[in-house]
Order: structure tokens, then sequence, then C-alpha cells
């Protein structure tokens, strides 16, 4: 039976899109980089992405699942770093949470559709 709880589990996928006030997208990758080092159990793996010649940019970050997400994110050491960060946004930025459906690497490497290994 657990096998099959396991096939039901996805991975979940934190989006954020936000444009950081002019010139502080530096220190904010700077922030972002310290933030996402605290991250332990779940955590899979991080992009932050800049639209280029602008301070507009989207992190995406991929984790085992969505409960390991919430509890990583109440560290009390990333919440601090989030506060700093926060300071440097133009507006509050938009926040989404997605599951994974597909992986696909290239060269045939490997194509997985969640859940499914």
């Amino acid at each position: 039976m657990s096998d099959f709880q396991d096939f039901l589990k996805h991975e979940a996928v934190h989006v954020v899109r936000g444009e950081f006030k002019p010139g502080m997208f530096d220190r904010a990758q700077e922030l972002y980089s310290q933030a996402v080092a605290t991250y332990a159990g779940g955590f899979e793996g991080a992009y932050l992405l800049r639209e280029p010649d602008s301070d507009r940019g989207l992190s995406i970050i991929f984790w085992k699942s969505l409960e390991q997400m919430d509890e990583q994110q109440r560290n009390d050491t990333h919440q601090a770093i989030l506060a700093k960060m926060s300071a440097l946004f133009t507006q509050q930025p938009e926040s989404s949470v997605y599951e994974l459906a597909s992986h696909l690497v290239p060269d045939g490497k490997e194509l997985a559709v969640a859940g499914v290994r």
C-alpha cells in the first residue's frame, strides 16, 4: 500500500516572479543564495532567472513534496533573509506553487512523468 501512496505524491515547484528596485538585483541574488543555502530536507534545486537588461526576475525552486517545502520555508534564518529581500522589491512579488507534471532531459537520458520513476 505504501508504494501506491508514494505513487500519488507529487513533487512541488515554488515559482516567484518579481521586480526589484533599480540596481538591486545583484543584492537580491546574494540574499537568494543565502536563503537557498538554508534548505535541507526535500530541496531538489533552484534557479534564479533574470530578464535581460532589467531588474525583473523569476525564482523556480524544486521540492520533493509540498510538506517539505513548507517545513523548510518556516526556518527562522530563512525568514530573516526573506525579510531583508522584501525591502528590495518594487511591489509584492507573485508567488505560485505547482505540481511537477513532467521532467524532460536532453538526449533521451530521462523522460519521467511525475510519480513515475
